[in-house]
């Protein structure tokens, strides 16, 4: 039973914890007080949400670092949840007791409000959902009753980032400004990108024993991951699904080829001028957005007008998904080309078959020879000049019309 217990200059509340043994908490100016505090005590027991007051003041920065060491997480996520920690959660809830938080709904709703004065919708939503994951944690281990984070509006609602779908005319004149900028290994990683659906880190993975020469299959087991500005290839695959070999159609497994024999020994398939990993970043700014942006000031002509501009590598992703989708590939195929788990009763009981890898190499067969048809005159004897190997994939179309 709850009481109060008279000091020399002040009031203590006593009360039953769930183990049986009584607790106290001392400092009150009157008797009614501390009875008050001491009956709120016994209810939250009588209801099994009591929460033991040294557990619910601990700091907020505390138990996340005690998160950041008990979690598995891989290196890249470890890595940006120390980011997100460092600048912008425990800038602003590091010293704050956990309990504190809990009763300070308002206050979260503010700090997701200022962030969106200089961050962008999808950072704030990918800062709170890890800091709404920690206090989720302290729910679980009886910190707090309740995760103050529900019911947060954390974006407009109406924002989705915009998707482009390039065309495979316009996948295929990117690839030739890559060859023009970077070499073979632009213009094959280009197409590569358009025509696999891969990601960058899938891809610039590779290394040239990994090659399939029965099935002209590239795998994805390792993709290469940068942490701390560090490369080095990851464990496994980002999904279990992940994990896959992707069949190239005719055209691409002969520019592959090719390009395998030009790697030196020992090295990855893409790599940067020097010889070493390709960055992303780099690849990025100084070859790959001038080839879908153009760059204006440009000597030459034809590297001047954008192509898609923006366009990104993931979007080519989005292009290739697209582009099976478009053509009627069974979405079990789809899925399984990019890496995707097929969403419930789908990933049981649906499987790729042959009759379907056949038909992805086809229908992508179909597309470049179309692509081929799109370029002008000159833009057909350039492929014949530069990549003499794919002479018969672009004659092939003008054999079938003349006969």
């Amino acid at each position: 039973m709850a009481y109060a217990e008279r000091l020399s200059k002040s009031w203590r509340a006593r009360f039953k914890k769930p183990d049986g043994i009584w607790g106290s908490k001392s400092g009150f100016a009157t008797k009614d007080a501390a009875l008050h505090w001491a009956k709120e005590q016994e209810v939250e027991v009588r209801a099994r949400t009591w929460i033991a007051p040294e557990d619910r003041e601990v700091a907020f920065g505390v138990f996340a670092e005690q998160w950041m060491d008990t979690v598995r997480l891989s290196d890249n996520t470890r890595a940006k949840y120390r980011c997100y920690l460092d600048t912008h959660i425990l800038p602003a809830w590091g010293e704050w007791p956990l309990i504190s938080i809990f009763n300070s709904h308002v206050d979260i709703q503010g700090w997701v409000t200022e962030m969106h004065e200089h961050l962008s919708e999808s950072s704030i939503a990918s800062v709170f959902a890890l800091f709404s994951t920690i206090l989720n944690t302290a729910v679980r281990a009886r910190r707090i009753p309740a995760n103050p984070c529900n019911g947060i509006r954390v974006t407009s609602g109406d924002y989705e980032a915009e998707r482009q779908v390039a065309t495979p005319a316009q996948m295929l004149r990117a690839a030739m400004r890559l060859h023009h900028t970077f070499g073979r290994a632009g213009f094959v990683l280009c197409l590569l990108n358009g025509y696999t659906g891969a990601r960058w880190s899938e891809l610039v993975a590779l290394e040239p024993h990994e090659y399939d020469e029965v099935n002209h299959a590239i795998p994805v087991r390792a993709p290469l991951q940068e942490t701390a500005g560090r490369l080095k290839k990851a464990k496994r695959a980002k999904t279990p699904a992940g994990k896959r070999w992707i069949q190239l159609p005719d055209f691409l497994d002969a520019v592959y080829v090719d390009l395998l024999a030009e790697v030196e020994p020992g090295s990855a398939v893409f790599t940067g001028s020097r010889g070493g990993q390709l960055r992303r970043g780099n690849f990025r700014d100084r070859f790959w957005r001038p080839a879908w942006d153009g760059k204006p000031g440009n000597e030459e002509g034809w590297l001047r007008s954008p192509i898609l501009p923006g366009f990104t590598f993931n979007e080519g992703r989005h292009t290739h998904r697209t582009w099976l989708a478009e053509d009627g590939i069974p979405e079990v195929a789809r899925a399984a080309r990019l890496g995707h788990r097929m969403r419930g009763m789908g990933n049981v009981y649906e499987h790729v078959t042959p009759a379907m890898k056949e038909q992805v190499r086809s229908v992508l067969e179909t597309r470049w020879r179309q692509s081929l048809q799109a370029l002008k005159p000159a833009e057909r004897q350039w492929i014949l000049e530069t990549v003499p190997r794919l002479g018969e994939y672009y004659r092939a179309p003008d054999e079938h019309q003349a006969s």
